[in-house]
């Protein structure tokens, strides 16, 4: 008899699906998934049978194609199958067969789930997949969450066989006479986890033969350690985390204030793409460098004087603007700037966002950009020359910042305005002025 009571109390326990659900089976034609097949059927649930070729086999991977085409006719459900030249798309890619065949099978999953309205992705793992998956993220490294193992959903993949061992696979399938075929590649020590489940758990069985029950055991704990964790960071990140106009920010002594520190601002900075590396660099420096920067894929994140700042990084930085002696308007980033030509000696005052410049003195096109390595300009009201980024520290503007005020460039290369801060020296109206061109800033978001 079929475990079909204990197959759909698992499903209902887990709210995998429903009676009413449109369930894609994806079907190797080994044990586990033939045994899925079987169990959805004699379960009444509406299900298709998907099938991977993935031409690494030869005339084994084609009878394996063939026998789930005749296992989906028995069944009498529909049938989904495709080939794929793995081979060539794992050198294309450069990654390794078995990630490329990942790639390949998920994608083409979400592709048919789309196509014929799928709800859900069957996998056949039991619970030695799960234990194999453990003892993998431990050998290569792992935080908490690489400890709960398969988990019976996850998005739209469910796997509604995780109530069961392989040594209780075995048996059903005997018991029923059913009919499955085997891969050859499953019985080769070359991949990790074949060697895990060849070699290492067989030893692990020698000392603890309830193996797999002890793993689900461990598993409660493991996933409840896990939730429990991540409640702690929700709240955390909720009191922590402050919004500014220009990104977020933690201040400096709520994060000494940790405990324990690397795992959670590990957490707290996981969501911007920050591994334990970069969080293991910046509490070494935490109260050594301010303006030391550190760079995920999306964000940089700012150890700045009393706030550790995290930005959004810009694609490329920003492209320079001309602008040509007719234009009244040009746009920088966040900013707008707006020319206006006025036939006085008009100055002026108490206003960092705008700056009135001699029209005789202008070179066209102007260049509207923002900071490079070298740029110096001469300060209002001082006799010499002082490098932008040294202006930068005296105005305590943050290296995040900085890379964002724009730069009035003269077309003789002279930066005549720092946006915001300080004109030139240079470029600034005197009684020799007849005609004054006037910039305002305005700042878009």
């Amino acid at each position: 008899m079929l475990p079909v009571k204990k197959f759909v109390d698992f499903i209902e326990q887990n709210t995998l699906f429903t009676p009413d659900s449109k369930v894609l089976a994806a079907v190797s034609g080994g044990m586990d998934s033939v045994l899925m097949a079987h169990l959805l059927k004699a379960a009444g649930f509406n299900f298709s049978i998907a099938h991977c070729n993935f031409q690494l086999r030869d005339d084994e991977a084609l009878r394996d194609q063939e026998f789930c085409n005749n296992l989906a006719n028995q069944l009498r459900v529909s049938f989904h199958t495709i080939n794929f030249d793995t081979r060539n798309y794992a050198a294309d890619k450069k990654i390794s067969i078995q990630m490329a065949a990942r790639e390949l099978r998920y994608e083409w999953f979400n592709s048919l789930s789309q196509q014929s309205d799928y709800q859900v992705i069957a996998l056949a793992h039991h619970q030695n997949d799960t234990i194999e998956t453990i003892l993998l993220n431990l050998t290569r490294g792992t935080g908490i969450a690489g400890l709960h193992g398969i988990l019976p959903q996850n998005g739209a993949l469910v796997r509604p066989l995780l109530f069961l061992n392989r040594d209780e696979i075995t048996a059903i399938v005997t018991a029923n006479h059913l009919v499955y075929v085997e891969d050859s590649s499953n019985a080769q020590a070359k991949y990790a986890r074949n060697k895990i489940r060849l070699e290492v758990i067989p030893k692990l069985k020698e000392l603890n033969p309830s193996l797999e029950k002890t793993f689900e055991n461990n598993l409660k704990h493991f996933r409840d350690l896990e939730t429990l964790l991540e409640n702690q960071v929700a709240g955390l990140r909720h009191t922590l985390i402050k919004q500014a106009s220009d990104g977020e920010y933690l201040l400096l002594n709520e994060v000494r204030q940790l405990n324990p520190a690397r795992l959670l601002l590990f957490k707290l900075l996981q969501e911007y793409g920050f591994n334990e590396t970069s969080v293991d660099d910046l509490i070494s420096v935490l109260d050594k460098h301010p303006g030391r920067v550190f760079e995920s894929a999306g964000f940089m994140m700012i150890l700045d004087r009393d706030r550790l700042i995290l930005k959004k990084r810009t694609s490329g930085g920003q492209e320079p603007v001309l602008i040509a002696e007719k234009t009244h308007e040009a746009n920088l980033g966040n900013y707008r700037l707006n020319l206006l030509h006025d036939d006085s000696a008009l100055i002026v005052m108490d206003n960092p966002m705008a700056v009135s410049i001699d029209s005789a003195l202008l070179v066209f096109p102007l260049t509207l950009r923002t900071w490079q390595e070298g740029d110096y300009f001469y300060p209002l009201g001082m006799k010499g020359r002082k490098k932008l980024s040294d202006f930068f520290i005296g105005q305590k503007i943050a290296l995040h910042q900085k890379n964002e005020v724009p730069l009035l460039i003269n077309g003789n290369g002279d930066i005549m305005w720092v946006g915001g801060y300080r004109p030139d020296e240079r470029y600034k109206v005197n009684n020799n002025t007849k005609k004054v061109t006037i910039f305002e800033l305005y700042k878009l978001r």
